[in-house]
C-alpha cells in the first residue's frame, strides 16, 4: 500500500474536492447602470458573465474584447431561450421590467431587477408569485439597503440609541438626469429613500401625500415632495428633484434622545450622531421647553461599495437557495407607495391610503 506524505495528501484532497458551482448570468441593459453591474459581477469568482444584451448595438461593442466568449445580442429573447443561463440581471427602463422578468422567471431563471420592481403593484405581485411558483430567486436592486451607512443607522435604531423615533427628512436632488419614458422624478429617485425608510422602521405608511410640478417636460413632474404617515405616528418627508443647482443626498433621523445626519456624499463622515434635542419642561420660566446640547460623534463606516454587496448577496441567495434581503415583497411595498404618491400628485396633494 502506498503511503501518502502530508503534502501528497493535501494535493490528493484538493483533486477530490468538489469544484465550486459557477453561476452563468446574462445582463440585459448596458447603458447607464449596466456597466456598474457588469464590473461587479465580473469580480465575483463564482460568476461567469455568459451573455450581454442591449437594444443599441454600439453599447455592446466596448465589451466584445473583455468578454470574447460571451454572447452579445440586441434581443433579450435570446437570453430567455438560453438554457445554459442560470440568472438574468435586468437594468432596463422601468416600462420593460415586467415583461422581461416575467419571461425569465417562466423560463426558470433567477432574476435581479433594478428598482423599482415594476410599473404597478399588480405587476410586482405577479412577478413575486411567479418566482415562488417556479422556486426562483427574485431580487430587487434596492442598493442602499446594502449600504454600510444605512445598515449602521438601522443598528442604532434597533438598539434604541435615538430613543422614540419622531420623524425622517430626506433630500435627494441634482440637475438631471431627466427620464424620457414618461415616468416622473418620484419613480426615478424616491425608491431609494422609500426602501431605506422602510428598512429602518419596518412599517408601511398608512397615507401618502405628494405635491409636485412639471417644469421641463409637460406632465412629467421634475420636482416633488412626499409626506408619509406611519401607524406608529412617525412622519417621513422626501424631497426629490431633477432641477437643483447642486447634488444633495442627505437624510436626517430625529428621535427623542438623539438625532442622526446621514450624508451619502461625504467620504470621511457619512454619519453624524448628534446628542441634541428638545423636551417639554414645565419648570422653565418662559418657553416651557428645555434643550439639550450634547456631543456630535461620527462612527467609523466601512468603505465597501453597496453594489458589490448587492451582487454578492444575489449570487449567495442562488447558491444557498435563501431569501434575498430585498425580495419581491419589498419590491411590492415600494411600488405600492409610488402608486399612492402618483395618485396624490394628480389630486393636488390630497392624502391617499396605501
Amino acid at each position: 500500500m502506498e503511503v501518502l506524505t502530508t503534502s501528497r495528501r493535501t494535493r490528493y484532497k484538493k483533486r477530490e474536492a468538489k469544484t465550486p458551482r459557477t453561476i452563468r448570468i446574462g445582463i440585459v441593459g448596458c447603458g447607464y447602470w449596466g456597466p456598474n453591474l457588469i464590473r461587479n459581477f465580473h469580480d465575483i469568482a463564482s460568476v461567469e458573465i455568459a451573455a450581454l444584451c442591449d437594444l443599441e448595438e454600439n453599447r455592446l461593442k466596448p465589451f466584445a474584447r473583455k468578454f470574447p466568449l460571451s454572447k452579445l445580442t440586441v434581443r433579450y429573447q435570446d437570453l430567455i431561450s438560453d438554457d445554459s443561463l442560470d440568472a438574468l440581471v435586468i437594468a432596463t427602463p422601468i416600462s420593460t421590467h415586467y415583461e422581461i422578468a416575467r419571461c425569465a422567471l417562466r423560463a426558470g431563471k433567477h432574476v435581479l431587477i433594478e428598482k423599482p420592481l415594476a410599473e404597478t403593484t399588480r405587476q410586482a405581485a405577479i412577478l413575486t408569485e411567479l418566482a415562488s411558483r417556479h422556486d426562483r430567486i427574485l431580487m430587487v436592486g434596492h442598493t442602499f439597503e446594502y449600504n454600510p451607512a444605512v445598515l449602521k443607522i438601522a443598528e442604532l435604531l434597533k438598539k434604541g440609541e435615538l430613543g422614540k423615533l419622531y420623524y425622517i427628512d430626506s433630500i435627494r436632488v441634482n440637475l438631471g438626469l431627466h427620464q424620457t419614458d414618461g415616468l416622473n422624478v418620484v419613480w426615478d429617485l424616491a425608491p431609494h429613500d422609500l426602501s431605506i425608510i422602510l428598512h429602518w422602521i419596518n412599517e408601511i405608511p398608512q397615507r401618502v401625500s405628494a405635491w409636485g410640478q412639471a417644469f421641463v417636460q409637460n406632465r412629467t413632474e421634475d420636482i416633488a415632495f412626499l409626506r408619509l404617515e406611519f401607524p406608529s405616528g412617525i412622519l417621513a418627508h422626501i424631497h426629490v428633484s431633477w432641477l437643483a443647482p447642486t447634488k444633495i443626498r442627505r437624510m436626517t433621523v430625529v428621535g427623542d434622545k438623539k438625532m442622526v445626519i446621514y450624508d451619502d456624499l461625504e467620504h470621511a463622515e457619512k454619519i453624524k450622531i448628534v446628542d441634541r434635542g428638545a423636551h417639554w419642561d414645565p419648570a422653565s420660566p418662559a418657553l416651557k421647553v428645555g434643550y439639550r446640547m450634547g456631543d456630535i460623534v461620527s462612527p467609523r463606516i466601512e468603505t465597501t461599495e453597496p453594489l458589490t454587496q448587492e451582487c454578492h448577496h444575489f449570487i449567495q441567495c442562488i447558491l444557498q437557495n435563501s431569501r434575498p434581503r430585498t425580495d419581491g415583497e419589498k419590491g411590492i411595498q415600494v411600488v405600492r407607495i409610488l402608486e399612492a404618491a402618483d395618485k396624490s400628485l394628480k389630486k393636488g396633494g390630497g392624502p391617499v391610503s396605501v
